[in-house]
């Protein structure tokens, strides 16, 4: 069965619109409180970003959460993966996150994390929805749960970020503009790299609740390139607004992306002996990954598209590293979850030990043109069955000759089907993407 609210990263919408309301929040504090609670007393900790909508569901969490008698641990703004690794630390039994990650601050969202710090299994969140339909109840006044603030918790993941590079890594020398897209990194980010020695210049860190990820951050780093470009910097380091992204920007002002980041990564790691088997990447990974991978003989698998899908790859081969190209990135030998900051600090650690700039380091991958076109379908279904878009995918890839590749992929939220080729040639590739969308058109019709 379909879950009825929960999607692949939590709930998620316009603040305002159901379910991202402060009564159904309410509601949802309860839900979690009352399944994480049935072996007995149970705390919860709650983070959120910087979204002026936070304040407003924190206490409808709190207020749920104490209805169901669980105690509630509050960090205030924090990065999600600081949740993740928080919950772990304090022995919680859930961590709970509002954040709607890289949206503007018009939506807002909850997820939650298990007590290892992992996403929540499915059988957990249909548990929590079946609570859902249950009418709330309130436990006796003795045993409702109780609320207080954790104010060290910047400290605690601060200390736990420089903890993922050796104590003799030094940035001094560098100089590094950081953009915490107005977001929970804002009080972390720039504090890590400075203490471990950089000369940082920070912006993007002066959230008013409503300018969260507005032209800034990891989803647009322009500014961030003209900045780091005008400075004089070393690169520019560029997170979204809960911190589990992060992109770059080298001395000439050019955009480094996960893919790039996550090569950087994998050939330091390789080179040490560190990898532990292969890379995960996405369906929509580079496929300059791929090759640059494969000249290295490290192996490379796709996941379907979201850190979910990373993740469960990850542990299936028991693997490392992983993520996507938007830079939700995973190093799983160091934390639980896409980690924005730790993944930075180990792009920064190859960097440092190779002593390369950051540029030399991303132009080992060659990254070959993608163009991609979306296909409207009259109603949601799958046209990559169909032998007439089978026969000309074939034709398609016939064309590249193994120097490139072809994506179809129905969209999960709407009524298109995204036809993507990626080659050498840009001319090629475009001319490519619409002959095939052309001939799904033809054939969906």
């Amino acid at each position: 069965m379909g879950k009825k609210y929960f999607g692949t990263d939590g709930i998620r919408g316009r603040v305002g619109e159901f379910p991202v309301t402060p009564d159904f929040v309410l509601k949802l504090g309860w839900a979690a409180g009352k399944v994480f609670s049935r072996r007995g007393q149970s705390k919860i900790l709650i983070g959120k970003d910087t979204r002026i909508s936070g304040y407003m569901f924190e206490a409808a969490l709190e207020a749920g959460l104490s209805a169901a008698g669980v105690d509630s641990l509050m960090l205030g703004p924090m990065p999600t993966p600081a949740i993740a690794y928080l919950t772990r630390t304090f022995r919680a039994d859930a961590g709970i996150v509002i954040s709607a990650s890289h949206n503007p601050f018009e939506d807002n969202g909850i997820k939650f994390f298990s007590a290892n710090g992992t996403k929540l299994p499915d059988e957990i969140e249909a548990a929590i929805e079946a609570q859902m339909d249950l009418a709330m109840t309130t436990e006796a006044p003795a045993s409702l749960g109780k609320a207080r603030r954790i104010e060290d918790a910047a400290g605690r993941y601060i200390e736990f970020c420089k903890g993922t590079v050796s104590r003799d890594m030094s940035l001094k020398g560098l100089r590094i503009v950081v953009d915490c897209a107005h977001g929970a990194t804002y009080h972390i980010a720039p504090k890590v790299l400075s203490e471990l020695g950089a000369k940082v210049y920070e912006i993007g860190s002066s959230p008013d609740g409503t300018n969260i990820n507005e032209a800034c951050g990891s989803t647009s780093p322009e500014m961030l390139s003209r900045i780091v470009v005008a400075e004089g910097a070393d690169l520019g380091v560029a997170f979204d607004g809960d911190g589990d992204r992060v992109v770059m920007v080298d001395h000439e002002g050019r955009v480094v992306d996960g893919d790039e980041l996550l090569l950087i990564m994998a050939l330091e790691m390789h080179a040490e002996g560190m990898l532990c088997g292969g890379v995960v990447g996405t369906q929509m990974s580079n496929f300059g990954l791929e090759l640059a991978l494969k000249q290295h003989d490290i192996p490379f698998i796709r996941a379907k598209v979201g850190d979910r899908y990373v993740m469960e790859e990850l542990l299936k081969n028991d693997w490392q590293l992983g993520g996507e190209s938007s830079g939700h990135l995973i190093c799983r030998q160091l934390t639980t979850t896409g980690d924005g900051i730790v993944a930075a600090l180990q792009v920064l650690r190859a960097m440092v030990l190779q002593d390369r700039p950051l540029a030399e380091l991303a132009a080992q991958m060659n990254k070959l043109p993608q163009h991609m076109i979306n296909v409207r379908l009259s109603e949601k279904g799958d046209p990559t069955r169909l032998p007439a878009v089978q026969a000309a995918v074939a034709e398609v890839e016939a064309k590249l000759n193994g120097e490139g590749r072809v994506l179809l992929r129905p969209s999960g939220t709407e009524p298109v089907v995204r036809v993507m080729v990626e080659g050498q040639d840009l001319e090629m590739v475009c001319g490519l993407t619409e002959e095939l969308a052309g001939a799904v058109e033809l054939a969906i019709n």
